[in-house]
């Protein structure tokens, strides 16, 4: 029986993003893997998976966090690693929302949005979308960040392959609670 996507991609993650050396590999200076070495480096610590595996995970529509290029992968995004993503800084839109749970919106509030463990700090162009991020962390919480201002007074924005905005820290002045919830719905 085939394993689970979500835990295939979850384990993906762990080694793509944190830690690749749960099964012995180096990632690249720009988080790159050779899939034949993710693949034979997994099945020598116990978990095998297969091409159509991998390929199930990539493919994901509603979370894409790989890619594949020349026979190797990579994780979009979301390292606590230190990789070179070889992004290029854009203008924002006005707006960029950001998904917690509720009970850390008073330190949100008093310290801005912090990046934490992973390089940086992840935005959507979608209120709904981070909604669904918040779900993932108890009560959730969505986070207007005055996206085109910050960016006006020197702050760097960059837009990954798969459509997540990243910047370094989001601090409070930019920050607006979304309190307008209807049905789940972000308004």
């Amino acid at each position: 029986m085939e394993k689970p996507v979500v835990e295939t991609s979850k384990f993906i993650s762990l080694i793509l993003r944190h830690k690749p050396e749960t099964i012995g590999v180096v990632l690249d200076q720009e988080g790159w893997l050779l899939v034949d070495t993710l693949l034979e480096a997994s099945a020598q610590h116990g978990i095998a998976i297969t091409r159509q595996e991998l390929k199930q995970v990539v493919e994901q529509k509603d979370k894409k966090r790989f890619e594949l290029r020349d026979g190797r992968i990579r994780a979009y995004h979301g390292h606590s690693l230190k990789v070179n993503l070889n992004l290029t800084a854009v203008e924002p839109p006005t707006y960029l929302f950001h998904g917690t749970a509720k009970a850390w919106m008073d330190s949100i509030g008093s310290q801005g949005i912090l990046k934490m463990k992973r390089q940086y700090v992840h935005l959507s162009a979608d209120p709904e979308k981070a909604m669904k991020v918040g779900k993932r962390h108890g009560v959730p919480a969505v986070v207007r960040v005055w996206a085109a201002i910050m960016h006006q007074e020197g702050h760097k924005f960059y837009l990954s392959e798969n459509g997540v905005w990243l910047t370094d820290t989001v601090p409070p002045q930019y920050l607006e609670e979304m309190n307008n919830y209807s049905n789940g719905h972000v308004s």
